[in-house]
């Protein structure tokens, strides 16, 4: 029903800064929650950034005054931009978000195919 397709990774020095987007493609559902994940080698995947429909946001500490999460609940399109970039921001990122199908009416969630941002030192 829904697809989520990524761009904007790539490699950017230290200090550097990076956009990604992601958009949903299909129909037939209202997004609720938009959010970007990592997952780091041998790491666990962890969630990022998150915004909520209404406006809440979520940062996780690590990221914190450095990346800034954007959406368009209308467009059903989301943005994260990372300003000083660390070495340790090295990772696959992923949107994900969590929607509600209009018909029949229920819950739903997707994933990016991920992408990679390495950071250099």
């Amino acid at each position: 029903q829904v697809q989520l397709v990524q761009s904007g990774g790539g490699t950017v020095k230290s200090g550097g800064s990076l956009r990604l987007s992601c958009s949903a493609s299909g129909g037939g559902f209202g997004i609720d929650t938009m959010a970007w994940y990592r997952q780091a080698p041998e790491r666990p995947r962890v969630l990022v950034a998150r915004l909520r429909d209404g406006g809440d946001t979520y940062y996780a500490d690590s990221v914190q005054g450095r990346f800034t999460i954007s959406g368009d609940f209308v467009a059903n399109s989301m943005d994260l931009q990372m300003n000083n970039l660390k070495p340790e921001d090295t990772a696959v990122y992923y949107c994900h978000i969590e929607a509600t199908m209009n018909w029949p009416i229920g819950h739903l969630e997707a994933w990016g195919q991920g992408t990679l941002v390495t950071v250099s030192s």
